[in-house]
Parts: C-alpha cells; structure tokens; sequence
C-alpha cells in the first residue's frame, strides 16, 4: 500500500522559498526525503512553489507573508481561503492523512471537519502560549494529533493540547548530510545572528555586545517584509510594522556599517559562507525558542553556537562541545562566551549535525509519527523503507 500524505504548508511563502522562511525550508527538507520512502505527497502551498510533489493545491499564486502582520480585519481572509481549499482537497484527493503546518487555522478547521476525513498530524511551530482559548480547549476527537519541534515547547502547552501529543522531532538541514566529511572552512572574526529581525531573536542584545566586547557581527534575515537595505531605508520608526519599528528604534541605532553590518536577507551559497566563515552563531533569544533552524545549520556548516540556555538550545547544543549556553539574560556571560567559543573544535559541530539533524532521520520520525496517527484510527499501512533499510 502507497501512503498517501496531504502537507499543508500554508499560504505565506513558497517552497522551497526565496531566503528566509522557517517551516516552508522545513517542508522544503522533509518532503523528498518522504518521497524517497515511496510516500505520495500532496502540497497545500502556493503557485510560485517549485519543489517536486505528486499533486499541488493552491489558492494564491505567490506567498502572503506581506500580509502576515496586517490588521487582523484586513488578513484573516488569506488563511481562511487557503484552509478551505485544504479541507475540500483533504477528501477530493483520497489522502490517507493531512499532515499541517499552518498555526492555529489549520489545527481548528481541521477537527472540525468530522469522522469522514482523513486524520491529521499537525506540527507545531510556534510558541504554545499564544493562543490559550484555541489550546487550552482543545479536542481533536481522536483524529487530530499534534507533535512538537522540541521537547521543551511541548512543556509550554496546556493540559487539553498536551494530551494529544505524540511527541515531538527536531528539525533537520540538507546541509547535515555527509556535514562531517566536507572541508572547514577557515573563521574569520565575525559573529552572525541568522534569522528574523524581531525583538524575541534579540539582535538588539548582539549589536550592543559587539560595541561593549569588541567583535563583529552580521546580522542576516528580513526585517518584516523588507529583505534588502535599499527596501528598508523608504520606511520609519512610525511604520505599522512591529518588526520595522523594533529595527528603528533599538537595533539601527547600533549598526554602523563596521563593528555591526545587516546584510538583509542571505540564502544559499552565500547563507553558507556567511556561517560557516563566522567564529560563532550568536543567538541571544529572548523567548523560548521552539525549533532552531538556524542552530541545526550552524553545527552543520562547522560553526559553533553562543546563546543564552532557553527554548530548544539546550537539546541541540551541548554545551563544551558544540558551542557555549549562559544563564538567560545575563548578556556579561554572553559576551565573554564568544570570546571562549574560540577553544571548541568546530569538527565536533559538524559530526553531531551528521548524526542527528539529516533530512533522512526527520524523515523516519514522522513516518512513526504517521503510523502512530493512522493506529489511533484503527487502520494500519505497508511497510515503508527508512534510511536504515535503504542503506543497510
């Protein structure tokens, strides 16, 4: 039997996408290894995506992250129009599960849709904090389950959502593949801070460490919708944009072109280059982190990382080997860290990236994941090759 899986990836960004984008690289990473396996897959996304897939639904023609941060009155018909393509695909398409990743929508409507749908595996993304009425409530009528992307963001959920947990699987990066066996690239001086320009990722706390402790950092993600400089430069600290304002008023301040540079956006080759050249992934997080993409591609690309012991770091980062966690908050500690991160063996990053963040590993997990999901249904798929078996 072929397992037929529906994965909605939502309607913000294509996959894979162009630079930044969190669960759309996710997806982007998951579904070859998936079909790889023999499993057939269905993407819910939009029409600019171009990752090869057995089937596509598709409302918008390009993604609406723009849209992401406008007033809710102005947004929430993106979301609405994208999971009603969903649930009519979810039965047209004869899928044996829906496997979700859009944040709240996709888990709401999904359950509501009743016994005659497929069952749903729906991976959370986010902070589970966020949205107490949906989660504290919630009922998935034992065809709707969730997983996490780290252990300590499932701690953060409420009783009703953790009680539909099947666990949880950390993310995985292409660049992990044989991570072990690619040459080093030789450090430079710079520190980077990969990912979105937001208050909780904390590059106001790099910038003002680089000035204090005397060493470079790149900064390297969209600040809101604005990828490049010269997009950036045409707005003010007064733009609607809580992202764009965070950029004005805290972090522009401190880059001066020299001790602290944003680059914009940065992907591919050049992303790679960008960290593997640096002395350390520098993240200074001020929240609790659920996934850490840009942590499994730091050890990946040889670089150790430097940040504070929230979220999800201390499960991908063991600390004396592949780079060095302080006490949240205490920016001191932070700073004589990046200097210390110079006596770890940027080898060790790469060989745990090899053995625990491959796109193939992720891949096994949720094919457990999936089979746990159909059990609870009563209903039970064929053997499906995993990396052992095809390898072995």
């Amino acid at each position: 039997m072929t397992l037929s899986v529906l994965i909605n990836a939502g309607p913000w960004l294509p996959v894979p996408p162009v630079g930044y984008g969190g669960i759309e690289n996710v997806l982007a990473t998951l579904v070859p290894a998936l079909r790889r396996r023999g499993v057939r897959v269905v993407l819910a996304t939009v029409g600019a995506s171009t990752l090869p897939v057995d089937g596509t639904v598709s409302v918008f023609p390009d993604g609406q992250f723009a849209h992401l941060q406008e007033p809710y009155n102005r947004a929430m018909g993106v979301a609405a129009a994208h999971l009603h393509a969903v649930a009519c695909a979810a039965q047209r398409f004869r899928v044996d599960l829906v496997h979700d990743h859009q944040e709240a929508f996709g888990l709401s409507v999904l359950a509501a849709l009743g016994e005659s749908a497929p069952p749903v595996l729906h991976t959370l993304h986010w902070d589970l904090r966020k949205h107490p009425d949906l989660y504290g409530r919630f009922d998935g009528g034992g065809r709707v389950w969730v997983n996490g992307v780290s252990f300590n963001q499932l701690t953060t959920a409420p009783p009703a959502l953790r009680a539909h947990s099947l666990g949880h699987v950390h993310l995985a990066t292409p660049l992990a593949v044989d991570a072990d066996r690619r040459p080093q690239a030789h450090p430079g001086h710079h520190a980077v801070v990969l990912g979105r320009v937001t208050k909780v990722k904390g590059q106001h706390v790099a910038a003002r460490l680089a000035h204090e402790c005397a060493f470079d950092v790149v900064l390297a993600g969209p600040v809101g919708p604005h990828h490049t400089p010269e997009s950036l430069a045409a707005t003010g600290p007064e733009d609607p944009n809580p992202d764009v304002r965070y950029w004005h008023e805290q972090v522009a301040p401190l880059v001066d072109g020299r001790r602290v540079r944003w680059v914009g956006t940065v992907a591919g080759p050049s992303r790679d280059e960008l960290v593997a050249t640096a002395r350390v992934s520098l993240v200074p997080i001020d929240w609790e982190e659920p996934g850490g993409t840009a942590v499994i591609e730091s050890l990946a690309l040889g670089t150790p990382v430097v940040g504070f012991a929230r979220g999800c770091l201390p499960e991908l980062v063991e600390h004396g080997r592949t780079g060095l966690l302080v006490e949240p908050g205490d920016a001191a500690a932070l700073g004589r860290a990046v200097a210390d991160a110079v006596h770890l063996q940027r080898q060790e990053c790469r060989v745990t990236a090899a053995q625990r963040f491959t796109p193939d590993r992720m891949a096994d997990q949720y094919l457990r994941l999936y089979r746990d999901v159909l059990a609870h249904g009563g209903r039970r798929i064929g053997p499906i090759a995993t990396s052992a078996a095809r390898n072995g």
